[in-house]
C-alpha cells in the first residue's frame, strides 16, 4: 500500500502559503482600516474643565464648543493629532534636524543646517521666558496631542505604522512652527552669499543687476568672496530640502465706507510651498460668552494664525524686511558651543562641530573643506535672538477686540518679519509690522556681508505701520512697505509689485465690496508682467511656421494667465528663455534669474544692453524663437492647440508616499491651474527640471472676513482636512480650492459628519 505522507506535507504546506498570502494584504489592510480616525466618539481627556463638545461639519470642519481658551486648546491638540500627527511629526523632526532618522542620507543636507542653527535648543529657552498664561495654552495643547497618542500609538497615523509609534509632544515643540517659518519666510542672508558669489566672476557693479534693488539707498561695490560654491550646496533649497520659499502672501483690506456691509471686509491668502496635506488646518472655536475664532489653524500650534474673532479679522504677509546678516569674522573669534550627532536611517551617524562668534553660528562650517583664509563666515538672524514672544503675540492677538489691541500684540511677535493685515468690526483697518528689525551700523545696509555688527532693534513704533487711512483700502503683496525716506531702514531689496498694482486696479473698479468679490479676486490671473512687455514682444520681426502662430496669438492676448489658452505658456517660455540667454551671454553659469530681472532686461534701459551683447530686442526675438522651437517639440507644432494648464499643474504630495512608485500617484493630487508667479492668483513655478513649469507654490489657504455677520468667515483650503490618504477629507476642498470655491464657516454647519464628545 503506497505511502502519502509526502504529497500530504505539500499540500498543507502550499495551503499555509496561500493563506499567508491573503492574510498578509489583509491584514495590512486591517491596519490602515484601523488608523482612520472614528466620526462618532466619546474620549475621556483628563484635564478638562468641562465637557466639550466637536460637531464635525460636511468636510471634517471642526465647531469646537469649549468653556474656556485651556479646554479648547486641548480639544484642538487632540483634533490636530487625530488628522494631521504625522504632518506635526515632520514639522518638528525638520526643525529639530532629525529627518534623517527616517529619511536617509537625502535630508542630510536639512538636518545639518537646523542643527548647525539651534533651533530646537533656542524654543526650549524661549518657553522657559514666556508668560505663564501662554505657557498654560502651550501645556493644554500638549495634553491634547498626548492624548491622542496614548489612545492609538502607531496607529494614530498609516505612517507610524512603519516608523513605530510617534514620540510624546512637548510645549516647546509648538514653538518650533514659528521657528520654522522665521528662518525660510527671511531668508536674506543667503543672497548675500550670492551676491559674494558673483562678484567675483561678473565686472564691478553688475551684480546689482540681478536683483530688485531700492535705488535711493544707494549703490556701493559688493566685496567679491571666491569659493563659496561648495557652501551654497550645503545649504537647503525651497524644492529640495528647504519647506518653504522666502516670498509669499496678498492681503488687502477694506474700510466699513468701502463695503457693501457697511463693516470692513479683509481677504488672505498666504503663498507658501505645496504639499499633502496643506499646512493649514481650519477650525472654528465657541465659547460661552460669545466669543468665537474662525479661519486657519496649523498643526502643532495652539492659536489661529489667520482668521477672525468677533470683533476683528487678520491676515499676514511677508514684508521682506533685511532681518538676516552673514559676518565675516576672524577665525580666532569662534568658539565650539556644541557637538551634534544625527543619526542616518541605513546609514552611519554623523557628527558636526558647531562653531559660533559673537554675531552668531559659524555658517561657513557646513563647507566642510577649510577657508584657508583665517576667517569665518558667521550668521545673525533675528528670529534667533533670545526671549522670542511671539506666540504671547499671537495669543493677544486671537484676543484683541480692537486695533489699539492688534498693534499690541503685533509689538509682541518677534519673528518672522510680517505685515500684519487687520480690519475691526467698528470700521477701521490696519497695517502694523512685526518682527524684530536689526539697527545695522552706519554705512552697512545688510545687502552683503560686512564686519560691523548690529547696534540693536529698531523699536517697534518707528516702524510705518499705517491705520485708516483716507482711501479706505490697504493692500500689501510683498511689495515695499516702507516709503522713501522713511528714517526706518528696512532692507534694500524688494520683490516687484505686479501683485500690489493689480489688486488696487480690481479694487477701484467698484465702489463697494462684498466677501464674493474678494474672493473672486483671490482668483484672478492677469499677470502685469506679462501685459507690460507685450509692445515689444509685438514689434519683434515676424518668423515662419510655428513662431508666426505663436506671435499672432500673443498679438490678440491681454496678459491672463488662463489654463485653457495657449498665449501663457508661450510666454512662460519665453520668460524662462530670455533670461538664460543673457546670463550666458554673461558667461555667469549660475545665477537667480528673477521676474525682476526678467523685467530689467526688457525695460529698454542702456544699462541692460551690456547683458545682452548691445540689443536686448534681439536677444528677446531668439530667446521667443527658442522658447516656441522648444514647446513644440513638447506641445505639437500647432501653437493654437497648446494649453497652459498641460505644462502648469498644481502638484501636491505626500512628504514621504511620493517616493514610492506607483503609490506616489495614486494619493497625489494635480490640476491644470490658471496664473504665475506674479499674477493675484499665485501658481509659481521652478523652471528647471522635467516639468519646468509645474506649480509648487501659491495659496494653499484663502480666506475672506466680512466683519458685519458673525458667520462672515469664508474659507478654503488646497487638498482637505485629513492627512490620511484613505480618509474622504483627504482631498474633498480641492476642486472647491482650484475653481474658486469657498466653504463658510459658521457656528452651525450646514451638515454633519460626525460628533465628538471629550469629557473630563
Amino acid at each position: 500500500m503506497r505511502r502519502r505522507r509526502r504529497p500530504s506535507l505539500w499540500r498543507r504546506a502550499l495551503g499555509a502559503l496561500f493563506l499567508l498570502l491573503i492574510a498578509l494584504p489583509l491584514g495590512a489592510l486591517a491596519a490602515l482600516w484601523w488608523t482612520l480616525p472614528a466620526r462618532e466618539a466619546r474620549i475621556a481627556l483628563p484635564g478638562l474643565s468641562a465637557p466639550v463638545e466637536i460637531r464635525l461639519g460636511a468636510e471634517g470642519v471642526p465647531r469646537i464648543a469649549a468653556a474656556n481658551e485651556r479646554d479648547a486648546a486641548m480639544a484642538l491638540g487632540y483634533l490636530h493629532a487625530r488628522d494631521r500627527l504625522f504632518q506635526m511629526e515632520t514639522m518638528r523632526r525638520g526643525a529639530q534636524g532629525r529627518l534623517a532618522e527616517v529619511a536617509g542620507p537625502a535630508a542630510l543636507r536639512a538636518d545639518r543646517f537646523t542643527r548647525l542653527l539651534g533651533l530646537a535648543q533656542r524654543a526650549e529657552e524661549d518657553l522657559a521666558a514666556l508668560d505663564a498664561p501662554t505657557r498654560a495654552l502651550l501645556d493644554a495643547y500638549a495634553l491634547g496631542v498626548n492624548a491622542r497618542i496614548a489612545e492609538r500609538g502607531r496607529f494614530a497615523a498609516p505612517e507610524f505604522l512603519i516608523l513605530g509609534a510617534p514620540e510624546a509632544w512637548r510645549p516647546e515643540h509648538s514653538l518650533l512652527w514659528a521657528k520654522v517659518m522665521g528662518l525660510w519666510l527671511s531668508g536674506n542672508w543667503r543672497t548675500e552669499i550670492e551676491r559674494a558669489r558673483l562678484a567675483a566672476v561678473l565686472p564691478e557693479g553688475r551684480v546689482w543687476d540681478l536683483w530688485p534693488l531700492d535705488r535711493s539707498a544707494g549703490r556701493a561695490d559688493v566685496a567679491a568672496l571666491p569659493g563659496l560654491e561648495r557652501l551654497l550646496a550645503a545649504i537647503p533649497r525651497f524644492g529640495e530640502d528647504a519647506p518653504l520659499p522666502s516670498s509669499a502672501s496678498n492681503a488687502w483690506a477694506v474700510a466699513g465706507a468701502r463695503s457693501a456691509s457697511g463693516a470692513p471686509l479683509l481677504a488672505a491668502d498666504p503663498h507658501l510651498g505645496y504639499g499633502a496635506p496643506i499646512l493649514w488646518y481650519l477650525a472654528r472655536i465657541e465659547f460661552p460668552d460669545g466669543r468665537f475664532l474662525a479661519g486657519a489653524t496649523a498643526p502643532g500650534v495652539p492659536f489661529l494664525v489667520i482668521g477672525r474673532n468677533a470683533d476683528l479679522a487678520w491676515g499676514f504677509t511677508t514684508t521682506h524686511s533685511d532681518t538676516q546678516d552673514v559676518f565675516l569674522d576672524p577665525e580666532s573669534a569662534a568658539r565650539v558651543t556644541r557637538t551634534e550627532v544625527i543619526r542616518v536611517r541605513g546609514g552611519a551617524p554623523v557628527t558636526m562641530t558647531v562653531r559660533e562668534t559673537a554675531n552668531g553660528p559659524v555658517v561657513s562650517d557646513l563647507d566642510e573643506t577649510p577657508r584657508g583664509d583665517g576667517r569665518v563666515l558667521s550668521l545673525r538672524m533675528a528670529n534667533l535672538e533670545p526671549r522670542d514672544s511671539s506666540a504671547r503675540g499671537l495669543l493677544a492677538l486671537n484676543r484683541a477686540r480692537s486695533l489699539a489691541e492688534a498693534r499690541a500684540a503685533a509689538a509682541l511677535i518677534a519673528s518672522p518679519p510680517q505685515n500684519l493685515m487687520v480690519a475691526e468690526r467698528g470700521g477701521g483697518i490696519a497695517m502694523y509690522l512685526t518682527g524684530r528689525t536689526p539697527l545695522r551700523a552706519e554705512g552697512h545696509d545688510g545687502a552683503q556681508p560686512g564686519t560691523e555688527p548690529w547696534r540693536g532693534f529698531l523699536d517697534f513704533e518707528a516702524l510705518p505701520h499705517v491705520e485708516n487711512p483716507a482711501s479706505g483700502v490697504l493692500v500689501n503683496a510683498n511689495n515695499r512697505v516702507s516709503p522713501e525716506g522713511h528714517p526706518a531702514f528696512l532692507g534694500r531689496d524688494w520683490p516687484g509689485d505686479w501683485r500690489f498694482r493689480r489688486i488696487h486696479a480690481l479694487l477701484a473698479e467698484r465702489e463697494r465690496h462684498d466677501a464674493a468679490g474678494f474672493a473672486a479676486m483671490q482668483m484672478d490671473a492677469l499677470s502685469l508682467l506679462a501685459r507690460e512687455s507685450l509692445p515689444l514682444l509685438r514689434a519683434l520681426p515676424r518668423g515662419t511656421g510655428a513662431l508666426a502662430a505663436a506671435q499672432a496669438l500673443l498679438a490678440e492676448w491681454d496678459g491672463t494667465m488662463a489654463a485653457e489658452r495657449p498665449e501663457p505658456l508661450i510666454w512662460a517660455g519665453f520668460a524662462r528663455r530670455m533670461p538664460q540667454l543673457a546670463l550666458a551671454q554673461a558667461r555667469v553659469p549660475e545665477a537667480p534669474a528673477s521676474a525682476e530681472f526678467l523685467r530689467f532686461l526688457l525695460s529698454g534701459e542702456e544699462r541692460a544692453a551690456w547683458w545682452c551683447g548691445g540689443d536686448c530686442r534681439a536677444m528677446a526675438a531668439l530667446a521667443l524663437a527658442e522658447a516656441v522651437g522648444e514647446l513644440a517639440r513638447e506641445h505639437g507644432p500647432d501653437p493654437a492647440r497648446w494649453r497652459w494648464g498641460a505644462a502648469h499643474l498644481a502638484r501636491f504630495e505626500h512628504p514621504l508616499l511620493r517616493f514610492v512608485p506607483g503609490l506616489g500617484a495614486l494619493v497625489g493630487l494635480s490640476a491644470p491651474v490658471s496664473g504665475d508667479g506674479e499674477t493675484v492668483q499665485r501658481q509659481s513655478f521652478r523652471a528647471g527640471g522635467r516639468a519646468p513649469f509645474q506649480a509648487v507654490h501659491g495659496a494653499g489657504l484663502r480666506f475672506v472676513a466680512d466683519l458685519a455677520d458673525p458667520d462672515g468667515a469664508l474659507a478654503v483650503i488646497a487638498t482637505g482636512q485629513s492627512g490620511h490618504p484613505l480618509s474622504p477629507h483627504w482631498s474633498d476642498q480641492f476642486e472647491a480650492w482650484r475653481t474658486g470655491g469657498m466653504r463658510r464657516l459658521s457656528r452651525v454647519p450646514g451638515a454633519s459628519t460626525g460628533m465628538l464628545r471629550l469629557s473630563p
